[in-house]
């Protein structure tokens, strides 16, 4: 038996109704995906041996396949494991111009400049600290979506050089969460200060932006 655990690294919350495949080395053959029950655990009837695990699409693991395996994602959008929680290099420096309105915010035992709004002035100096502090002065609950959109607004700035619109965060959600919620009014219900283009950038760390919001 084969038991796989998935859950959020960061809140540590069990994730449901996740799509899990085995693929054994010995036959190369994939499973059928097993969705996660409530405990974010995944069952498999087979014998012990060597493979890999793949969540929602993506191989997250590859070694020994015997009794429990636990996995820990900072999200579904997730390409690689990061201790750092930031994924791709962000440049290193200050955005601030003269005259411009700052302001400190504590973040764990740091303190980070952002602007009157809180857009963080040095991108580099991001961390999930920063987007915990950030969201506890505008009073937002993160949740494990809206570290999903964070890690998926970092990714894509990240590869793109760019933030994501609101309809490239549809796009993706579909496939990630379903119709039902990858909406342009479920997206603003999340992040009610600005919508995911605004609030959403600012958890995560990146510049402001024109556009959508």
């Amino acid at each position: 038996m084969v038991r796989v655990k998935v859950y959020m690294r960061v809140t540590k919350e069990p994730l449901k109704r996740t799509a899990v495949v085995l693929q054994r080395d010995v036959d190369r053959e994939p499973t059928a995906p097993v969705s996660t029950d409530r405990m974010g655990v995944a069952r498999f009837d087979l014998p012990p041996g060597t493979g890999k695990i793949l969540v929602a699409g993506v191989e997250r693991y590859h070694g020994r396949l015997d009794g429990d395996i636990d996995i820990g994602l900072w999200s579904l959008t997730q390409a690689s494991d990061d201790d750092a929680g930031a994924p791709g290099v962000f440049p290193s420096g200050s955005n601030a111009y003269p005259n411009m309105s700052t302001r400190m915010l504590r973040a764990g035992e740091r303190e980070i400049l952002t602007d009157s709004e809180g857009y963080i002035v040095n991108p580099a100096e991001w961390s999930e600290a920063f987007a915990r502090a950030l969201a506890q002065e505008e009073g937002l609950d993160l949740t494990v979506e809206h570290w999903e959109i964070i890690r998926f607004l970092r990714e894509q700035y990240a590869a793109h050089g760019r933030q994501a619109s609101v309809r490239d965060m549809i796009r993706h959600f579909r496939q990630v969460w379903g119709d039902a919620r990858a909406t342009n009014r479920y997206l603003h219900n999340l992040f009610p200060r600005g919508g995911p283009q605004k609030q959403g950038n600012r958890l995560a760390g990146l510049l402001r932006t024109k556009g959508e919001h």
